[in-house]
């Protein structure tokens, strides 16, 4: 799932001033920082405390939804409907915002719902609400959850959900402590789902070569590099009003306005450079989580992504960041062999996380919730 998880381009100022000379002075004066103080002010905004004891029960739903929404999701598409009801709420995809290049098979669509559904039980248990939900495969498929009410409970992983995020940079390197990855290993197993930590470098090193093949495998197909483009959004005001894609800043790259991020992507973005970077993100990481499906349908693919959506809120309980490297199980002809190296059988390998000790980024922005209410 390449939401927050697809690396956006790498390209530095200074090879933009020597490839691009005739735009060198202005950049020296116009990028200035990877993002915006409006940008990070609106994103904080929308990660403010959840008002959980708001007697309006429309309005307490409306809050829910927004804590759902601070999911991560494939290519940050937000790819998800809300459907209000009484003590209720529906969840269904929005195939508008499909990504049918890296994603031809839902797969990263159904994990998405998945981040979102988990935010949602632990944002209702926060507001005196036991949530039942239950998926009904009919159709394009739809969560129902309906809600009772019981004594709020504010868990670790729900204080947690306004500050994870799919952190690309590089980490520390240090293994983690037992205990933590202990508690890693609870928080990503599920129902017929189960997550496999990789903490020794042999068996790390095994999984970036499939990495480094299926980002070269992508790079050079012209439609998963422009579908790739048409979300990534190159300016801090670009996010902004977008509310949607991946930004630039977020990644720790230069904040540029779209014509000339576009141009330097095409310029200086190579399957070489990327591989270099890919090495070294997963070569400064404590380990690397492989989660796997019994089976592979709607049903798996959104329990795999409330597994991990656990997963990377007990990460940043501990203090912990996370990314995604999911090339080998997006390249579909990589999948069976990354299956079968790591001894999985007939299970699907749905997603690859690495994970670590490292320094945050910027926030990444979101929908406000009329836009994904139905």
């Amino acid at each position: 799932m390449r939401q927050s998880n697809t690396m956006v381009p790498m390209v530095t100022r200074r090879q933009i001033i020597l490839g691009s000379g005739a735009v060198a002075s202005w950049l020296a004066g116009s990028v200035a920082c990877t993002s915006s103080v409006g940008e990070q002010e609106a994103a904080r905004a929308l990660r403010r405390p959840l008002a959980a004891h708001i007697g309006d029960p429309v309005l307490r739903m409306r809050e829910l939804v927004r804590y759902a929404t601070l999911a991560p999701s494939s290519h940050n598409t937000q790819c998800w409907h809300f459907h209000l009801q009484d003590r209720a709420l529906a969840i269904t995809p929005d195939l508008s915002r499909r990504c049918t290049v890296v994603d031809p098979d839902d797969h990263h669509l159904y994990v998405s719902l998945g981040c979102a559904t988990e935010n949602l039980a632990h944002a209702a248990l926060a507001a005196g609400l036991q949530p039942d939900i239950q998926f009904d495969p009919a159709g394009l498929g739809t969560l129902h959850a309906r809600f009772t009410p019981t004594r709020p409970s504010e868990t670790p992983l729900f204080h947690a959900i306004t500050q994870r995020q799919c952190t690309r940079g590089l980490y520390d390197g240090k293994p983690l402590a037992n205990m933590e990855l202990r508690l890693l290993q609870q928080a990503g197993t599920g129902e017929r789902v189960q997550v496999l930590l990789l903490t020794e470098r042999p068996a790390m090193e095994q999984v970036l070569d499939f990495v480094i093949a299926g980002n070269t495998a992508q790079m050079e197909s012209a439609a998963f590099m422009a579908e790739l483009k048409a979300w990534i959004r190159f300016s801090a005001a670009e996010a902004e009003s977008t509310g949607d894609g991946l930004f630039a800043g977020a990644s720790g790259n230069p904040a540029l306005p779209r014509w000339l991020g576009s141009r330097a992507m095409d310029l200086f973005l190579t399957a070489h450079s990327e591989n270099d970077r890919y090495a070294q993100q997963i070569r400064s990481s404590a380990g690397l989580a492989v989660f796997v499906s019994e089976r592979s349908d709607p049903a798996h693919w959104i329990e795999a992504g409330r597994c991990y959506e656990r997963f990377a809120l007990q990460a940043t309980a501990l203090g912990l960041r996370n990314a995604m490297v999911n090339q080998p199980v997006e390249v579909a002809a990589l999948r069976p062999q990354l299956s079968a190296a790591l001894g999985l059988g007939p299970q699907r390998p749905d997603l690859v996380v690495r994970f670590g000790r490292g320094p945050g980024l910027p926030q990444s922005m979101r929908r406000p919730v009329e836009a994904v209410l139905v």
